[in-house]
């Protein structure tokens, strides 16, 4: 199940325990990023072992506009990861959302 930009909004505010990876480039995580932990779509697979331990953890993923983190979400559910939301509408609808 996908998570709306006012859900994960809630998430960070609230402190809940929860793995939230930046799927963009290095220049638009510069520019603005909530947070999360930048591992580009590009080396994404790459990055997946080192992830092994969050396997059931929840595990959200955000980019642009929810197109390259809907790819990595896919990717991190076909290595076994259990519990992984998409942003949807990504960057683009929180910036429209919260400025």
């Amino acid at each position: 199940m996908d998570i709306t930009v006012q859900e994960l909004k809630q998430k960070i505010e609230s402190g809940d325990d929860f793995v939230l990876i930046d799927v963009r480039e290095l220049h638009e995580h510069e520019e603005f990023n909530v947070g999360g932990q930048l591992i580009p779509v590009g080396t994404f697979m790459s990055a997946i072992p080192d992830l092994e331990e969050h396997k059931t953890d929840e595990v959200v993923v955000y980019c642009r506009s929810g197109n390259r983190s809907s790819m990595a979400k896919h990717l991190l559910e076909a290595s076994g990861f259990s519990n992984v939301r998409n942003l949807t509408g990504g960057m683009l609808v929180w910036r429209e959302n919260f400025g």
